[in-house]
């Protein structure tokens, strides 16, 4: 019947897309760029032929029974596909194209009545839980707050409407999204975690900075970023120390995706609306977001609890797929382990009789150190410092596939890296410092113990203190003296931000002009991220430095290896003033000795 051709056709074009999809679905969100690009392409291309045939034939196709829900769905999966394409490629328009759609189906309620359903209700749920994920990292707070009531009230009423079912996980989910926001919870009118060109570049410094140039300039290319404390606040995959890491990487798309005032959708969908997007969804609406200006994001590897196997293949990949003259950032924040190699072989060899599986990945594990230890042994003359101590990057009970050594890094160093290790054991990391293989590598490593005015400050509920000053200094600063912020002290705030812009466009001078700075900081102080991050770790330790209401020890203040010119020790009278200032402002002078 040439009626049925319609129906038949959308049918058609649904399982072809679906089985596209699949293929895609499980592939990592690293390495082998080229053939995941090409693969989701293909599957782009067949979403976007499903969505413009049922736009173009909906009243056909309703009249055969399609449902609403089922509009919703497609929308997802596409809003689905460019979150996925954001996290391999770090596009920021990615991560706008699927906000629109994730959007549009919110406000013309897709999956309204899916009480009835609950095959429909589980495809509302993960639409909820995706549309967070999206608006948390394009820090749309509203929109937020608004995603978090309804996704709370749908999962209570689903124990109501399907009594036989266990939405005990979506229970969970909620409980995850209102921690994580409560913790991650910045003020309207804060400035963004990313770079923005408003608030991080400064005039007065950017002559210097436009007219340096080192011997060798390297190019951020790519970063990996990964953590793992018990009970650390996250949200899905997202723990909160990457999340404020990976938007500290990427630049601040255009303002006005966020103030753009919502417009009523016509029932009909017959106009495409650009601050709701009506149910015709205009595609290419996130190229007028964007700044042509703006220069690509690094692209970023999020891990989420991987096995140190796995975080040492994607940063082979990485090393391998870097193009010439560009640099590698490594963050990890996790705990530390100081149980000695012997001992962990010893207990690897106890529990291997359980299990051959166990025992064969043992054997290549040791076989593997011993022989990087004969590598060192014929260099450095020294073994026990590459493998003694560890970051513990899952359960101790997963035993050693979770313990990263210092010296599984070293074979990378042949390519330059730029590594932020953020634990109680950072120091194990120091011997990385003149054990490179070909490039010197730029080593930020945190304090063994956080500093608070109030002890009663718990870093797995608030992350990280180290990374928050690498990724928001005031709100780093505020936490460090126990100062609490209120609407009455945006003022304040403001006074606060310039005071360290200030700084930061003085010390942007000198590093610029000084001839003592290392070549390992030179060669990266023309990239905007990698500049930012050392003008924070500069403020950071002076702040730390500084403060006086502990036992003070080394213990309490990060290290950089090689060193940063003396100029910016904690005691120089380049950084005191900014910190004097602060301090003097905030009225918590009483917390640092002069």
């Amino acid at each position: 019947m040439a009626d049925d051709v319609v129906p038949k056709t959308f049918r058609a074009l649904v399982e072809t897309a679906e089985k596209k999809y699949a293929r895609v679905r499980d592939l990592p969100a690293y390495g082998q760029w080229k053939t995941s690009n090409h693969n989701f392409h293909k599957v782009f291309k067949a979403y976007m032929k499903l969505w413009k045939y049922q736009q173009e034939h909906r009243t056909k196709l309703i009249e055969y029974g399609l449902q609403r829900w089922e509009i919703g769905e497609i929308a997802s999966r596409i809003g689905q596909l460019y979150f996925s394409q954001y996290m391999r490629t770090s596009e920021a328009r990615f991560l706008l194209e699927s906000c629109i759609f994730y959007e549009a189906i919110l406000n013309r309620k897709y999956f309204e009545g899916s009480r009835n359903d609950r095959m429909v209700r589980f495809k509302e749920l993960r639409f909820y839980a995706r549309f967070l994920k999206v608006s948390l990292i394009l820090n749309r707070s509203e929109m937020v707050k608004l995603l978090v009531e309804q996704f709370k009230a749908i999962v209570d009423d689903s124990k109501a409407a399907f009594p036989g079912t266990n939405f005990k996980e979506w229970r969970l989910v909620v409980q995850e999204i209102v921690r994580f926001t409560r913790v991650h919870s910045p003020s309207p009118d804060a400035r963004p975690l990313r770079y923005c060109a408003l608030f991080d570049s400064h005039p007065s410094s950017r002559q210097y900075v436009a007219r340096f140039h080192a011997k060798k300039v390297l190019k951020f290319r790519d970063a990996l970023l990964t953590s793992y404390h018990k009970n650390e606040a996250k949200f899905a995959e997202l723990t909160l120390d990457t999340f404020r890491m990976l938007q500290s990487l990427e630049w601040e798309p255009s303002g006005s995706f966020y103030q753009r005032s919502p417009v009523e959708p016509r029932e009909n969908g017959a106009v495409t609306d650009q601050s709701i997007t009506s149910g015709l969804i205009d595609i290419n609406l996130a190229a007028e977001m964007m700044d042509p200006a703006l220069p690509p994001n690094p692209k970023k590897a999020v891990l989420y609890r991987p096995s140190v196997p796995l975080l040492i293949s994607v940063v082979a990949t990485m090393c391998e797929e870097l193009p010439p003259e560009s640099v590698v950032l490594i963050y990890i924040s996790a705990s530390g382990n100081t149980t000695q190699s012997t001992t962990s072989h010893t207990e690897s060899s106890s529990s291997s009789r359980k299990s051959s599986k166990n025992s064969a990945l043992s054997r290549i594990s040791y076989e593997q150190k011993s022989a990087l230890h004969e590598n060192y042994i014929n260099t450095n003359g020294d073994t026990g410092q590459y493998f003694e101590n560890c970051l513990c990057l899952g359960p101790s009970r997963s035993g050693g596939s979770n313990n990263l050594y210092p010296g599984d890094l070293i074979p990378f160093t042949r390519r330059p890296l730029f590594l932020i290790i953020d634990s109680d054991n950072s120091d194990a990391f120091k011997v990385l410092h003149g054990a490179e293989r070909g490039e010197r590598s730029a080593l930020f490593l945190s304090p063994l113990r956080p500093s608070f005015k109030n002890p009663g400050t718990d870093v797995t509920q608030t992350g990280s203190q180290f990374t928050l000053f690498l990724s928001a200094p005031i709100q780093a600063f505020c936490q460090l003296v126990g100062f609490v912020s209120s609407d009455k002290d945006m003022d304040c705030y403001d006074e606060a931000d310039g005071i360290i812009s200030t700084a930061f466009a003085e010390w942007e001078v000198i590093l610029c002009t000084s001839t003592s700075l290392d070549l390992v900081w030179a060669q990266v102080l023309s990239d905007p991220f990698l500049r930012r991050l050392i003008l924070r770790f500069i403020f950071c330790r002076a702040a730390l430095g500084l403060f006086c209401l502990n036992e003070r020890g080394d213990e309490y203040l990060p290290v950089c290896l090689p060193k940063l010119p003396d100029t910016f020790s904690p005691n120089s009278e380049t950084v005191q003033p900014a910190i004097r200032r602060l301090s003097k402002l905030l009225k918590v002078g009483d917390c640092f000795r002069f």
